[in-house]
């Protein structure tokens, strides 16, 4: 056999590449049937009913393909799957678990070796290799079939062939929570042209497509004006963040010049498009933090709305008179602003996040949305389809008693909504009379308006970094001012925690490259990384107390804390900026300063810190992932983390202790503040402050206000003694859900 190593990669990428889940399988048992040299290389997969499903030889009769399928634990393959142990055998007719199938032809066959493929500790398929002479295969090539099925794995893990080619009634596909809702509509494609798909070809008239970029980038602009004043004056100010953002980049030299550099050195205009997106799009890829990770998308949509326009094609063709639900790679906002707002119910994006600016956008609309599906095949206009934003849940071609059902969920999420919107100047507090303080995190200027509606006592979390990444060089301090004073303006009279750069190792700007690190994570970042460049730590920290002004809205956060004398090098940097302010006559107010709790060693510091802070926040996504080691964004192990683990719970409980102990004002922001068992856990713990996404508020609200702290206390202390997290969470669901809180879960 050859290179172990070189057809391992030759068949993984091979596959990979192939559009069609049909053509993957096929390509797998060619591809192996001709490294390997065997007579027969078979694969299957199972079903729901965990039958094994021929779905693709090499060797076998084509009659047998996608017709057999043998029972659970039939057979030698059967053997295979229920052992999760290769079966490896001279002449697998002489094993007692043969099983002869007629249709198969397999009886020219002798030798046998069958491998497991498992999938997130599933067995969901076998890999087959069959030869006519008696003998049994080697160690090598035996290793070779397993560690090439644990590849496979991978690419096969939501391969759809094994429920068939076509869709079937109520097929349901899972993604990611992108805005919350129930939307049941008709589908519209919004699949347009892919600019990553465009090779480079050389450029005829380089004085030309030069021309053709600069009345492109005039175009667009003009469409993304249109776009913004479509979506309506109610909402403009909502989203105006991301049309700004799509206008920066249109605008930043180094984009156009960059573009620009790729056609004079011979691309045409398409190609350099491309090179310069994908630039730009994988500076933001390589970043550790997800909210900026999930930048990427926008500048991916605005490349492809450029290729688009470029092509002449106009945003989707609307029907008349039908509930529309958008679906595509990745919904851009020049559809969802050719849809007229009161016909469409639903978007549902193959890529993308819960963070991106669809999602961002869905939210501010009230659209409910479903991200990171997958590329859904066998999609036709105008078919069902049942978006399902509270659980990340698509449904295709609904009946009409899963339709029925759907449509009471949706007639109850609306009036949920609106018995909620009454709660909007009302006090978080829990009917035996404690008051729970709730803000919202923010981070573009698309997220603020939300915020306000849903009745936030104030931003937890501002994100600084934005305006930092869509420059072609650091922002100036006036031009920092500029988008802080936007966001202290409309929380006037409430108090926003703005975040110091968060930047640095694997999360670079794009104007100021760091060599890569090998564990970025624990690398040249945060407050680590701003200490070493102060001179923008210093700029940033004057635009921030500038912008404030003489008001006491102002609280200064730094990320990524861990020992006391990155506390003491700010301290005289602050001491310095507000030196230097005073003497030049700004009237100002010293900001109070505070830190994220999310790296583990911060927590037993607390006691040398007290009186260095004037509040505390808890991180409790990076602390999560820290104190567990689990990255909740690598779906290899995200299964496996969960904040409500018993580690997470405790560590908390230590924080919130230590800061009564020292007189510490302690506030929470992330995933954790919004979850329902998680907020109850949190109140148990003494939580008094919590800071979530503006769509979740209302419900929290409802939760605190629905929850006497002493039920809160008695389930915490319960938990405080269960091992596993899904027991804890049982534990808590069920109590809410007898309290009539179920909703809190739809």
């Amino acid at each position: 056999m050859k290179s172990v190593v070189h057809e391992l990669a030759r068949i993984v990428q091979t596959v990979a590449m192939a559009d069609l889940p049909i053509d993957q399988v096929n390509l797998i048992v060619e591809s192996i049937s001709e490294t390997m040299a065997v007579d027969v290389c078979s694969l299957y997969l199972a079903n729901e009913e965990r039958e094994m499903m021929l779905l693709a030889s090499h060797g076998l009769s084509a009659k047998a393909v996608r017709r057999v399928k043998l029972p659970p634990g039939k057979g030698l393959v059967g053997l295979v799957a229920s052992s999760r142990h290769p079966v490896n055998l001279a002449d697998g007719e002489s094993h007692p678990n043969y099983y002869y199938i007629a249709e198969t032809k397999e009886e020219r066959f002798h030798s046998f070796c069958g491998v497991p493929i498992v999938h997130a500790g599933k067995v969901i398929g076998v890999l087959v290799v069959q030869g006519r002479e008696i003998r049994q295969l080697s160690d090598e090539e035996q290793g070779f079939l397993v560690t090439l099925a644990a590849h496979l794995a991978l690419l096969l893990g939501n391969n759809p062939l094994a429920h068939g080619d076509t869709i079937g009634l109520n097929e349901r596909i899972s993604g990611v929570k992108g805005a919350p809702g129930i939307g049941i509509g008709h589908i519209k494609l919004s699949d347009h042209g892919e600019l990553y798909s465009v090779v480079d070809t050389a450029c005829e008239d380089i004085p030309g497509a030069l021309e053709d970029w600069l009345q492109l980038l005039e175009l667009v602009r003009n469409q993304i004006d249109h776009e913004c004043q479509a979506l309506g004056s109610e909402i403009t100010g909502s989203v105006a963040g991301i049309f700004g953002a799509y206008k920066m980049l249109l605008e930043d030299p180094t984009f156009v010049s960059y573009v620009e550099a790729g056609i004079r050195n011979g691309n045409w205009l398409p190609g350099a498009l491309r090179q310069a997106i994908q630039h730009f799009a994988e500076l933001f890829l390589a970043m550790d933090d997800p909210y900026l990770k999930a930048r990427h998308e926008d500048v991916h949509h605005l490349g492809n709305k450029l290729f688009n326009a470029w092509r002449g094609i106009k945003p989707v063709d609307i029907p008349s008179r039908t509930d529309i639900v958008l679906v595509g790679p990745a919904v851009s906002v020049s559809d969802i602003a050719s849809v007229p707002s009161e016909r469409l119910v639903g978007l549902v994006c193959f890529e993308g996040s819960g963070l991106s600016h669809t999602a961002v956008l869905a939210n501010a609309l009230g659209i409910p949305a479903v991200m990171g599906t997958g590329r859904i095949r066998r999609l036709v206009d105008n078919a069902s389809i049942i978006v399902d934003g509270n659980n990340g849940q698509v449904t295709l071609a609904p009946s009409e008693m899963v339709l029925a059902e759907y449509q009471k969920l949706a007639n109850d999420r609306r009036s949920l909504m609106k018995q909620l919107e009454r709660l909007r100047e009302l006090p978080a507090i829990t009917p035996d009379g404690t008051s729970v303080t709730l803000y919202t995190n923010t981070g573009l200027l698309a997220d603020i308006t939300p915020g306000l509606f849903s009745g936030s006592q104030g931003v937890g979390l501002y994100r600084t970094e934005i305006p930092f990444m869509v420059h072609d060089s650091f922002p100036s301090e006036e031009e920092q001012i500029g988008v802080y004073r936007q966001v202290l303006d409309a929380y006037k009279g409430k108090p926003v925690h703005m975040r110091t750069l968060d930047i640095g190792g694997d999360k670079p700007l794009p104007y100021f490259p760091v060599d890569n690190e090998e564990n970025p994570a624990l690398g040249w970042r945060g407050v680590r990384f701003t200490l070493d460049n102060s001179q923008l730590l210093m700029t940033q920290v004057r635009a921030m107390i500038r912008a404030a002004g003489k008001s006491e809205d102002l609280r200064i956060l730094l990320p990524m804390v861990s020992s006391t004398s990155e506390l003491d090098d700010f301290a005289e940097l602050f001491d310095d900026a507000m030196s230097q302010l005073e003497s030049e006559g700004y009237e100002i107010v010293r900001p109070k300063l505070g830190i994220m709790v999310e790296v583990p060693a911060a927590i037993s510091q607390i006691p040398f810190w007290a009186d260095k802070l004037d509040f505390l926040s808890i991180g409790s996504n990076d602390l999560s992932q820290y104190l567990l080691a689990l990255d909740r964004d690598n779906p290899r192990v995200s299964g496996r983390y969960d904040h409500v683990h018993p580690a997470v719970l405790m560590e908390i409980r230590r924080i919130v202790q230590l800061a009564s102990a020292h007189n510490l004002p302690v506030s929470l922001c992330g995933e954790m503040a919004s979850d329902p068992v998680a907020v109850v856990l949190l109140m148990g713990i003494g939580m008094r402050t919590l800071s979530m996404s503006a769509a979740k508020l209302p419900q929290v609200k409802w939760l605190i206000r629905s929850l006497p702290l002493t039920t809160a206390e008695k389930l915490t202390k319960q938990a405080f003694g269960c091992p596993y997290p899904a027991g804890i969470r049982k534990l808590v669901r069920d109590e809410l859900e007898s309290l009539g809180l179920q909703d809190l879960f739809s």
